[in-house]
């Protein structure tokens, strides 16, 4: 089938178009089952063959067995192996035995937390009560669930806001607490990820104070080496399993690359291609006419709705009917506009639902026929999770990878065995990051006084350093017995554990009052600066003002036929050097501190076919960054003997620059949009032509790190992607970039292969005893 619908959709591709780059058959898999473990109780076993397991596979059963005999464990298999089930068969017999136990189970989003909450009511365990305790859930609700739940579903944001600072009124429930279950545990990377492995060091720290030490349980995505990324991010040591035994059906997986479009001409004249938003619009509609039903990922909230837009208007086109039976699902939506999205996609309701990665993880979503991924979603893990979203019963099925117009898809598209045969990557997070450590430091003695023991628990030395400069600054005060934390406050809602910068925004329509939804507070002045276009559920507002203290943007309804996109200007300086390597060629490549400033000052107005209208300027503040970065600096002289003149120089750098971040995720479990870079021909700070990629994050998330670790296979691919574009002076595909302050300008595509070449030769012929300080 799933071929069949590959070969409907290439029917309906225009003469002359030659969009299908490749095509991969991914055979099926058979299943190996096992017998039910005898601990298992016989109620247990009759409520899953009620919901249809009559058999546990053979990985279920390994990674149920460690957690039952005291281990910490995570099972790392691929999207429908039936991970849940490895940690309900501990967890359940655990409080089926104990009727006083307690378990704790935590997921990045709500809508996995509520999935899996409503497949543990489904079976219907006696005396369990599970219980959802969110930002969703009542407050009438919430008393019931501290006195009776006994598997309570929750995520990490109210983990961190409301159960541990409220620790005393937990007490009965941490007392029983035997397990811990971290559900995709992939999904907790950079910041983020380093919020949460501190706060799951600050839960088992308040478990025992209760006298309760839980068996962590942590389900993943595949992902390489688990053990040591799941016991870096729990705080424990993991056994990991990752023998996947369950079924997969056979799936297609094709790699599409959207047309060329001759009539029209993007920034500085470069060729464009027809969007990945737009051209998935076409597939999912192509599909959704085949009755197939279609999952698209997509980059953005914007582009989840115009995706869902345009599929709508075609298929209106088609059958009246149809448009109703497409959605748009992304972040910001209000929970009851969430929760009756799911349950439409669900039950077939709806057959198309455009969505950003909000539905990447565990909502199990039977049945569905195809998946169409709109760029590169930032990891391979992260590819592969999206792409499992379909066929989900073992059916076959169809996942078309769209390639964005930017050099990392590009790449991917002409290199399939860079996406289809390299393993997945593991995570980064760095839980000693001063900018993580602090406010989780200040957060744990709020919750109770600080003790070396515990200094040791959240990351020795660096931790200690952390508090030193806390108790200096009055924040901790130091006593015999610990450091204590001196305000009547608590630090918990100034903490965002999610790294997006404090307080969402909620952006309001001010005729009515009606919130439409939220932005991140990093991202407000780019997203609903005065006068920017915001889209919601299909409809179109403009931000009339944008107030950060108190955190509102107020937007009136108008559909004008413009765009609207950001210009900033960026200033870098180094605060320290980590590493410095100095080659003989006269290349020097360092890793440190560095303070990004960045500036919105205007913004363009476009029209659809990328016509420029005008630039309007805006007065807001600047903002500082403080993070890490790589970078690496040339000689004038060894510029020359590349032969770049001196007015070519800064276009070298600037597309040297792009592409770089544009190919950095192949090797960093990041998204480009989580670093950024500064290139200048002459920095104040090294004194020569130097480029910089950086961390997008206060204090940095491991991505310079990674990078710098990468350097040499990072840079080669980076100028293997400008060679092989066959743009005559540079595009989207290979140096221009969507995020650019500066327009895309200067830019010279030929002089960044120069310089990547220069730098390779360099430190490729550097002997060992290169000098390093």
């Amino acid at each position: 089938m799933s071929r069949l619908l590959l070969d409907r959709v290439l029917a309906g591709v225009p003469n002359g178009e030659t969009p299908l780059r490749h095509v991969r058959e991914l055979p099926e898999r058979s299943a190996a089952s096992a017998d039910w473990p005898s601990w298992v109780p016989a109620d247990l076993r009759t409520a899953l063959a009620r919901c249809g397991v009559e058999r546990p596979w053979r990985h279920q059963v390994e990674a149920a067995t460690h957690a039952r005999d005291g281990r910490h464990v995570v099972v790392a298999t691929g999207t429908a192996s039936g991970k849940s089930l490895a940690y309900q068969l501990p967890v359940l017999s655990a409080l089926s035995e104990d009727r006083r136990a307690t378990a704790l189970y935590l997921s990045p989003t709500k809508a996995l937390g509520a999935d899996q909450l409503r497949a543990v009511r489904a079976l219907d365990v006696e005396d369990v009560r599970p219980a959802s305790f969110d930002g969703d859930t009542p407050m009438p609700e919430r008393d019931w669930v501290r006195a009776h739940a006994r598997w309570v579903f929750t995520n990490p944001d109210m983990l961190h806001r409301g159960i541990l600072p409220a620790h005393a009124r937990w007490a009965s429930f941490f007392r029983r607490l035997t397990h811990v279950v971290v559900d995709e545990c992939h999904g907790y990377r950079g910041v983020f990820g380093s919020h949460v492995a501190l706060l799951l060091r600050r839960l088992r720290r308040v478990a025992a104070k209760y006298g309760a030490d839980p068996v962590f349980v942590l389900a993943s995505a595949t992902v390489s080496d688990p053990a040591t990324s799941a016991s870096r991010l729990s705080g424990v040591p993991c056994v990991a399993v990752t023998d996947d035994a369950s079924p997969r059906g056979a799936r297609t997986v094709a790699l599409w690359e959207p047309p060329l479009l001759p009539e029209l001409a993007g920034e500085n004249g470069a060729p464009v291609r027809r969007s990945a938003g737009a051209e998935t619009a076409r597939i999912m509609t192509d599909l959704v006419v085949e009755g197939a039903r279609t999952l698209a990922f997509v980059r953005s909230r914007r582009g989840a709705e115009l995706t869902a837009l345009s599929a709508r208007h075609a298929l209106s086109e088609v059958d009246p009917s149809l448009p109703a039976r497409v959605a748009a699902y992304r972040a910001g939506f209000l929970p009851e506009e969430r929760r009756a999205l799911e349950q439409s996609l669900a039950d077939g309701r709806l057959l198309g639902v455009a969505s950003t990665n909000a539905l990447e993880l565990g909502v199990d979503i039977a049945g569905l026929d195809a998946v169409v991924v709109a760029g590169y979603p930032g990891t391979l893990a992260s590819f592969w999770q999206q792409a499992g979203r379909a066929g989900r019963a073992g059916d076959s099925a169809l996942v078309v990878f769209v390639a964005q117009d930017n050099p990392l898809d590009t790449y991917l598209v002409h290199n399939p065995s860079a996406m289809l045969d390299k393993p997945v990557e593991a995570t980064v997070i760095d839980p000693a990051n001063p900018y993580v450590l602090a406010p989780q430091l200040a957060c744990a003695a709020m919750e109770m006084p600080l003790t070396e023991k515990c200094l040791a628990t959240f990351g020795g030395q660096a931790a200690r350093r952390v508090v030193e400069d806390l108790t200096a600054d009055g924040i901790l005060r130091r006593r015999p017995t610990g450091w204590f934390w001196t305000s009547r406050e608590r630090p918990h809602a100034s903490v965002d554990i999610r790294g997006s910068g404090g307080e969402q925004v909620a952006v309001v329509e001010a005729d009515s009052g009606r919130m439409l939804g939220t932005v991140d507070p990093g991202a407000a002045f780019t997203t609903v600066h005065p006068g920017a276009v915001y889209l919601h559920q299909g409809t179109s507002y403009v931000v009339d003002d944008l107030d950060l203290e108190t955190g509102l943007a107020m937007v009136h309804r108008e559909d004008p036929e413009w765009s609207t996109s950001p210009r900033e200007q960026i200033d870098i300086s180094v605060l320290s050097v980590e590493e410095r390597t100095e080659h003989d060629d006269g290349v020097t490549v360092s890793l440190g501190e560095v303070a990004v400033t960045s500036h919105v000052v205007a913004y363009l107005r476009k029209l659809p076919s990328g016509q420029v209208l005008d630039q309007i300027p805006l007065d807001l503040p600047e903002q500082t960054l403080n993070t890490r970065a790589v970078w690496y600096t040339l000689t004038d002289d060894l510029l020359a003997e590349a032969g770049l003149t001196k007015h070519e120089i800064p276009g070298a750098l600037h597309a040297a620059e792009h592409a770089a971040i544009g190919l950095l995720p192949l090797f960093a479990t990041c998204d480009r949009w989580d670093i950024g870079g500064v290139s200048t021909a002459l920095h104040p700070d090294t004194g020569e032509p130097t480029v910089f990629v950086h961390d997008g994050h206060p204090g940095g998330a491991g991505f310079a790190d990674r990078a710098h670790a990468a350097l040499i296979p990072w840079l080669t691919a980076t100028r293997d992607a400008i060679e092989a574009c066959e743009c005559p002076s540079g595009c989207p595909s290979c140096v221009q970039s969507p995020k650019c302050g500066n327009g895309n300008e200067p830019l010279h595509k030929e002089g960044a292969i120069r310089v990547l070449t220069t730098v390779l030769d360099a430190v490729a012929v550097s002997s060992p005893e290169s000098k390093a300080s």
